[in-house]
């Protein structure tokens, strides 16, 4: 049974955007990590009947919610006040809170405002929540079918009290993580992979889900907690197996195959010793900026075309060969002058003004040469300059992971 568990944050500060709520996504991970469902983030400003409402409406339909922010002693701060009214229990002075508060300030040499007497009042069924480096101690209490834990909104003060209520939240919940499969592929857009998937049949308590980042696309199965090892495992290659060579990584296995694509390449590089030397023009540095400090890359040369590319391998001009053509004879020559076992060459089709343009593509060649012969792709790359050239990096490097992983030879 899913254990269903909400987050709310409290401050104008957070409802206007002024600050951005790192808490609230700091919170759901955990809880997830532990077994929890987390179906709800909601932000309130600093109004009581807003508070009061929520408060209500959480107690009646989450089993556990975490709450950040208005633990403080102005007049804005108001959880208190609204958890009191929601559950109809006066505030009543907690006197170990306040010898807490008092010490704080006796230990900075200062006195303590009158006003952080407030802090230390809560509910009278609360149960108090000790801050070790700051002046809001949290407090915990049922409402109705819910048990509430309400937090300072000060991230590192948050972060730390957190560790002492995880453990009340394992003693308190029968909780069985689920666990999230993540397949990690570039070169392939989100409607292109729900379509590759669009024959498999999933359990139906497994959720598909998609995430579209800067660099990779992910593929999200979520198993609920006790799913069987094997059939979770047959789910998982099925769908990688669909969605084909563009899959690069598994994140959540119990082997070695997860991580980001430098990740990957790093493991296959140093798993075959090799070594590699890069000519890159269309990604302009950026490929060699990605693999800064690796060691297995041995040399990168940057040109701007393909006539610096050639000037820079002090190659012969044959302006009358194919694209392909003169991407093997440059690697083959930077092989040569380097003395690698890998010479991945970048070149792309199409002039600067088109490159810098958003809406003309370019043709983008990589060739990459090792001791089993010529290893090339040819993809078009647009958008934006500056997207041409992070894709362009990420796909002279795909070239090379595909080869590492015998996808290519």
């Amino acid at each position: 049974m899913k254990v269903l568990a909400e987050i709310f944050s409290q401050g104008e500060e957070v409802v206007c955007g002024q600050i951005l709520d790192s808490n609230a996504a700091w919170l759901a991970q955990h809880l997830n990590e532990l077994g929890f469902t987390v179906r709800r983030h909601t932000a309130v400003g600093d109004r009581l009947d807003d508070l009061v409402g929520l408060i209500k409406e959480i107690a009646g339909r989450a089993d556990c919610c975490i709450c950040t922010g208005g633990l403080g002693p102005t007049c804005d701060d108001l959880t208190a006040e609204a958890v009191s009214i929601a559950a109809g229990q006066a505030l009543q002075l907690d006197e170990v809170a306040l010898r807490q508060i008092e010490a704080y300030f006796s230990q900075r040499q200062r006195p303590m405002p009158d006003i952080n007497r407030k802090q230390a009042y809560f509910p009278q069924q609360a149960t108090r929540i000790d801050n070790p480096t700051g002046t809001a101690p949290g407090f915990a209490m049922r409402i109705q079918r819910c048990w509430f834990v309400f937090l300072p909104g000060v991230p590192s003060e948050m972060k730390v009290m957190f560790s002492d209520v995880r453990e009340q939240l394992l003693s308190r919940f029968s909780l069985q993580p689920d666990r999230l499969m993540i397949l990690r592929s570039i070169g392939i857009g989100e409607s292109a992979i729900q379509q590759c998937l669009a024959k498999m049949m999933l359990p139906d308590d497994v959720q598909l889900g998609f995430r579209a980042a800067r660099d990779e696309v992910q593929t999200k199965l979520l198993f609920p907690g006790g799913f069987s090892q094997s059939e979770l495992e047959r789910c998982v290659q099925q769908a990688a197996g669909l969605i084909g060579d563009y899959v690069f990584a598994i994140d959540g296995l119990e082997d070695e195959r997860g991580g980001d694509l430098l990740t990957v390449i790093e493991r296959g590089m140093s798993l075959k010793n090799r070594r590699l030397a890069v000519l890159e023009t269309a990604s302009g540095g950026l490929l060699a900026a990605k693999c800064q400090g690796r060691d297995w890359l041995e040399t990168v040369l940057i040109a701007k075309d393909i006539a610096g590319a050639t000037r820079q391998l002090a190659a012969e001009p044959d302006s009358g060969e194919d694209l392909s053509k003169t991407a093997e004879r440059l690697a083959s020559r930077l092989m040569q002058l380097q003395g690698v076992d890998f010479a991945l060459v970048q070149l792309f089709q199409g002039s600067r003004d088109d490159y810098q343009q958003k809406d003309k593509p370019i043709t983008l060649y990589n060739c990459l040469k090792t001791g089993a012969g010529f290893f090339h792709r040819q993809q078009t790359v647009s958008g934006a300059a500056q997207t041409k050239q992070n894709q362009a990096a990420l796909l002279s490097l795909d070239l090379l992971r595909r080869t590492l992983q015998n996808q290519c030879l």
